[in-house]
């Protein structure tokens, strides 16, 4: 079986990006616990994150050293 990433974390075109000062276009969304992982300034409140491409990208890379020590562990 093949598992695709299609349409998980996608946000519909009307949709900002969270982080606070950001107004940019929102392209994903992830959970607010990840989020906070990556030290990002966003209201607290909030379960899903919308994030832009510039702060995804961010998230991502600060956030790899985590992934890679947690995909070890299983």
């Amino acid at each position: 079986m093949t598992w695709s990433m299609e349409g998980k974390g996608d946000v519909s075109e009307a949709e900002t990006c969270d982080v606070t000062g950001c107004e940019k276009p929102a392209e994903r969304s992830v959970s607010s616990k990840f989020a906070a992982k990556a030290g990002l300034k966003f209201d607290e409140s909030l379960r899903r994150v919308h994030l832009c491409k510039e702060h995804y990208r961010k998230l991502k890379k600060e956030t790899k050293e985590l992934r890679r020590l947690e995909s070890l562990g299983r």
